[in-house]
């Protein structure tokens, strides 16, 4: 069994529609693929109506986070979140509010770089995003590619948007202790993503992870592409001694990154035992 736990479409900042996400991972030989755009469910209900026989569809997200570093400071982390109710009034609150949040920081960040002499049009940017869709920098990446400003989405990310960047902004994400909570109340799962990416910026430490995994946090991504094998190493021991379900997922965004559906792929038995401790919703399809 072939199994991907995290994936992107155009409900967030992946180039592929909520239906040709799923048509592509048929082809890659996936039986399960989970759909976790950034802050929002909203392509769940056009990937449910279009799932190709014999793929099932995990419902997700992947939710915008701020956590302690255990050294004193606050870092970004992004928490996958599966099965949960996605009409908890709590949780639709918080989307709502993250989704604006991410729409004026990319329009923030696109007038930053017009009025410095980049070839981007702030209003045109959002009209193009897809309703509902929550916007990312990606979004912003791509116009640039097509402006002829840089040459692939990796490079606007490396000279531009990144992290310490000169037109990078933060957001005001969710608390991560706070999310995992409301996540757990909607009868879902978490699982914390790419926890050790160092190459994206600053990261926890394993005593976070432990603190997090006291307040209820279920999974770390073990095997994500940002991972090298010392790193895959050192976080299946930290999941080992807490008792945390593993993953592995390829984070795919379409064109809009160099990463294949189905490229890291979870356990079935890891998958199983994440599955069995959900109750706020259903893997879809068979």
């Amino acid at each position: 069994m072939r199994i991907d736990l995290h994936t992107h479409s155009t409900a967030s900042d992946g180039s592929d529609s909520p239906e040709e996400l799923v048509a592509a991972a048929a082809r890659a030989g996936l039986d399960v693929v989970a759909l976790t755009d950034h802050d929002t469910t909203f392509g769940w209900a056009p990937a449910t109506a279009a799932l190709p026989p014999g793929l099932r569809l995990v419902p997700g997200a992947e939710l915008s986070c701020v956590s302690p570093d255990g050294n004193g400071r606050h870092v970004t982390v992004h928490l996958l979140a599966y099965l949960f109710d996605d009409t908890s009034d709590e949780l639709v609150d918080e989307q709502l509010r993250l989704r604006a949040e991410r729409r004026e920081r990319l329009l923030r960040m696109a007038v930053m770089m017009r009025e410095d002499g980049f070839s981007v049009d702030p209003e045109l940017l959002l009209a193009e995003l897809p309703e509902n869709a929550s916007a990312g920098r990606p979004h912003l990446a791509a116009a640039l590619v097509r402006a002829g400003v840089v040459s692939s989405v990796d490079e606007a990310f490396a000279r531009y948007l990144g992290a310490g960047s000169p037109y990078h902004l933060r957001r005001a994400d969710t608390p991560v202790r706070r999310a995992i909570e409301m996540i757990r109340r909607a009868g879902g799962v978490t699982v914390l993503a790419h926890p050790f990416a160092r190459a994206r910026g600053p990261v926890v430490t394993a005593g976070v992870i432990a603190d997090l995994a006291s307040h209820g946090l279920t999974g770390l991504e073990v095997n994500h592409p940002d991972h090298d094998p010392g790193t895959r190493a050192e976080l299946a021991g930290i999941a080992r001694e807490l008792d945390l379900v593993t993953t592995g997922s390829s984070d795919y965004h379409g064109v809009h990154k160099s990463l294949r559906i189905g490229q890291e792929t979870t356990d079935p038995e890891q998958f199983e035992r994440l599955v069995s401790s959900a109750t706020g919703n259903h893997v879809r399809g068979g």
